[in-house]
């Protein structure tokens, strides 16, 4: 779904902002930011639906490592943290490797070997890059002790926020989860 769509304008904006804005006004912030987290998810689906899943184990992973290498509360020493943060870059980077890279090392072997065997192209999902180097920001700052306890609603709109979800910019963690603490954030103002 692009931005500048007739289905982005006149459906799927409006009804995210007029169901958020009543959740809102009715003190229910939590409902609120989950229906957020839902319609990022429902604007990244609309590419493709497969992909949904993808987002969803990696946020699963990525948070239950952030959550696990954090020195305040870990009860695992300096080593296993240090071999999860490994893990978490693996994984993130594997990920992402896979999907960029997976049909250029496949014709290149068809290239260089002459077999004709076909594989099915792998399709680049929307996004993978801005979402995977800002979840890997997320877990080098959790190894370092520069994130707050964050709960996983929090983490899942950090990453699938829909206006920065596919074309970025990458954000941190400190540049959005700490706003959804104040409870003028959810609040309508009218500037001016």
């Amino acid at each position: 779904m692009l931005f500048h769509s007739p289905i982005f304008l006149f459906a799927f904006l409006p009804l995210t902002w007029v169901v958020f804005r009543v959740l809102a006004g009715r003190h229910c912030e939590r409902l609120a930011l989950g229906w957020l987290v839902a319609m990022s998810l429902v604007f990244y689906a609309y590419w493709n639906p497969v992909y949904v899943t993808l987002i969803v184990i990696s946020i699963a992973v990525n948070f239950s490592i952030g959550t696990r290498i954090a020195p305040d509360d870990s009860r695992l020493g300096l080593r296993s943290r240090c071999w999860l943060l490994y893990a978490g870059l693996a994984f993130n980077l594997g990920l992402l490797g896979y999907f960029k890279y997976a049909n250029f090392f496949l014709d290149s072997m068809r290239g260089i070997t002459g077999w004709s065997y076909n594989l099915q192209h792998v399709i680049l999902p929307l996004g993978i890059s801005f979402f995977t180097f800002q979840k890997i920001a997320y877990l080098v700052d959790a190894y370092q002790g520069r994130t707050g306890k964050y709960t996983l609603l929090e983490y899942c709109f950090f990453v699938t926020f829909f206006p920065q979800l596919i074309a970025g910019p990458i954000v941190q963690h400190h540049q959005i989860i700490p706003q959804l603490e104040r409870r003028e954030t959810f609040r309508f103002r009218v500037a001016g």
